[in-house]
């Protein structure tokens, strides 16, 4: 009779996934997961059916951590850069604060293993972010852009920033703001005629 599958395990698994990849990609074995987890291969799978279902379990699990950092006190009434804002800030700190995290999900990002499925399931609850995105594009300068794009360029110039706040911890802050009017600068509609 197999044993009842406990919680404590499964995040173990997500963990040691989360350490895994972030230093070896989305090509990292089960059994390295395994190992860092400190169980069998086997017991893996009494978790995960596959290495995708772990993949994509995983993504949905960082997504969610993502959009509980985004979400928090999200600014819906203020103004399009404010929100803009919002979402760099809280991006950039999920990101510095867990950075196994922010480098298991950018090889999640662009995993094919990643189904369309857990894309649409990992974009539930951005509602506001999306809103406010998709208002950047139509009235910016990405006008005419695929709407990915403009999460894609703030998503890499987060990515640079966060690279340089991590080499330069004295000017982190420093970073953090320069990266967002950079952002602001390439995306935004240009208020000088």
């Amino acid at each position: 009779m197999p044993r009842p599958k406990t919680g404590d395990k499964r995040a173990d698994i997500l963990r040691a996934a989360i350490e895994s990849i972030a230093s070896d990609g989305t090509g990292t074995s089960t059994a390295k997961v395994a190992k860092a987890a400190g169980v069998a291969e086997g017991t893996l799978f009494r978790y995960f059916r596959d290495k995708d279902a772990l993949l994509n379990e995983l993504y949905l699990e960082l997504k969610l951590d993502v959009r509980v950092a985004m979400t928090a006190r999200f600014p819906v009434a203020s103004s399009l850069r404010r929100r803009i804002q919002h979402i760099w800030d809280a991006y950039i700190s999920w990101g510095m604060e867990s950075p196994a995290k922010r480098k298991a999900m950018v090889h999640l990002n662009v995993s094919e293993r990643i189904t369309d499925q857990s894309r649409q399931e990992g974009q539930v609850g951005f509602e506001h972010a999306t809103e406010a995105m998709q208002q950047l594009i139509a009235h910016g300068k990405l006008n005419g852009m695929p709407p990915g794009f403009a999460s894609d360029l703030l998503l890499a110039m987060a990515e640079t920033t966060m690279v340089s706040m991590t080499v330069s911890a004295a000017d982190a802050e420093g970073y953090r703001k320069t990266g967002f009017e950079a952002f602001w600068s390439a995306a935004a509609k240009s208020s000088k005629k």
